[in-house]
């Protein structure tokens, strides 16, 4: 009798264990390469390592990666509604750098990142735009239509602004790939330190929501 009835109880304790266990809070990465972990072993990438700083910190909540490489504004915009669910309680968009790569108008990336931030805060999540600069090479006029739109878009819309995703990371060979371009492990480590505050304050706005 004793046996049958812890065989009726396990799952009973497991489902409330789950339940005990599960994150308070859901953050979503929405970005490219640069926060997908481009060339990293498993755990070294942007969303993992932003884990378990946070899990160090003791906050409850669950980093989900929905960055793909090669993502321009655009292609962010078109797979929003299915990269970020309606679990979602803040969001963190590091989208563009591909777009000034590959020289599009400023025009546009300004408009996607517009609607992806209005639609995000039209459904009451917390919004953190990840900024980003323009490579200088391609000219002073190009980085003053592109560099200002992460600063403008996050005023608008109340959103919370962390101005360049890259700081103290970009330029340094000892914290970048051989392409110069993406973070190593040891880069994403500097991000995530450097970033921490910020998303912290993010989890402080989607717990008052």
């Amino acid at each position: 009798m004793y046996r049958f009835f812890l065989f009726l109880m396990l799952p009973l304790l497991w489902l409330g264990t789950s339940t005990a266990n599960a994150a308070d809070l859901k953050l979503v990465v929405l970005g490219d390469s640069l926060s997908a972990g481009y060339q990293l072993q498993a755990g070294e990438g942007f969303p993992e390592q932003l884990q378990k700083a946070l899990d160090a910190r003791g906050h409850s909540v669950e980093v989900v990666n929905a960055g793909v490489s090669g993502d321009t504004s655009s292609s962010g915009l078109s797979r929003l509604d299915w990269s970020v669910g309606t679990d979602a309680d803040a969001i963190i968009v590091e989208l563009g750098a591909n777009d000034a790569l590959r020289g599009i108008q400023p025009d546009l990336t300004r408009n996607n990142l517009t609607q992806i931030v209005k639609r995000l805060a039209e459904r009451d999540i917390a919004v953190l735009v990840a900024g980003m600069l323009a490579p200088r090479n391609l000219g002073e006029d190009y980085a003053a239509s592109f560099d200002p739109i992460y600063k403008d878009i996050a005023e608008a819309h109340g959103a919370l602004l962390y101005p360049f995703f890259l700081e103290g990371v970009a330029l340094n060979p000892d914290l970048n790939l051989a392409d110069g371009i993406h973070p190593n492990a040891e880069g994403v480590g500097v991000i995530v330190e450097n970033i921490l505050p910020t998303v912290e304050e993010l989890l402080s706005q989607a717990s008052k929501k």
